[in-house]
């Protein structure tokens, strides 16, 4: 079974309280989750393996380490998922970014993608997928059973708030993939929104309704 990992760093519960009040405008709320994204992806790759390289400083040779990951992804599913890009590359800037657009067709309710633009050696690649609001889990579960289907065989899902319903589904269908959050709230309403999360997050942070 995958591990929920719920990152509890004062400052990432601190930020995202703010993200959450229903004040903070489209502007501070983009600011918001890509700093937080930042502080969740330090988080993220904690567990990245490292190798021993000789670095010549200005006194003397040190052995150093140094991430052996050389080929790592940020995935994000679009299109809320864009808002916690450039924290993550703010971190990790050599990466590369790829998309994926996921949505529930509304007859059979199964999960079509619709845009799938990815690097070719995505099978080779570190890929961490990101999406502000893990809620049913369908959405998540689908892009990630898409991006497996082209190979890849490392992925990691880090999100800001996830529903319980969320985590299990993700757990079912996906006990490979690890998950990352800052929280875990109470439930899902009957119209599939955490409660009490943040709203819809991809109109808060385009400043759309």
């Amino acid at each position: 079974m995958s591990k929920v990992n719920v990152i509890n760093h004062p400052l990432i519960q601190h930020k995202l309280s703010m993200i959450r009040d229903l004040h903070t405008g489209a502007k501070e709320f983009r600011e918001l989750m890509e700093e937080v994204a930042m502080l969740m992806a330090y988080e993220v790759t904690r567990n990245f393996p490292l190798e021993e390289v000789e670095v010549e400083t200005p006194m003397a040779t040190a052995v150093c380490q140094v991430i052996s990951v050389k080929k790592i992804a940020v995935i994000p599913i679009l299109r809320a998922g864009l808002g916690m890009v450039g924290g993550v590359l703010r971190l990790i800037p050599t990466a590369k970014v790829g998309h994926i657009g996921v949505y529930r067709d509304p007859e059979s309710l199964q999960p079509i993608e619709y845009y799938c633009k990815l690097p070719t050696d995505i099978g080779e690649r570190e890929l961490i997928l990101v999406d502000p609001m893990l809620a049913t889990g369908g959405s998540t579960a689908a892009a990630i059973q898409f991006l497996k289907q082209r190979g890849a065989t490392q992925i990691r899902f880090m999100g800001l708030i996830a529903a319980p319903e969320g985590i299990e589904f993700l757990q079912e269908r996906h006990p490979d993939v690890d998950i990352y959050v800052a929280a875990v709230d109470d439930r899902l309403n009957s119209h599939g929104y955490i409660v009490p999360g943040l709203g819809d997050a991809g109109d808060r942070l385009f400043g759309t309704k």
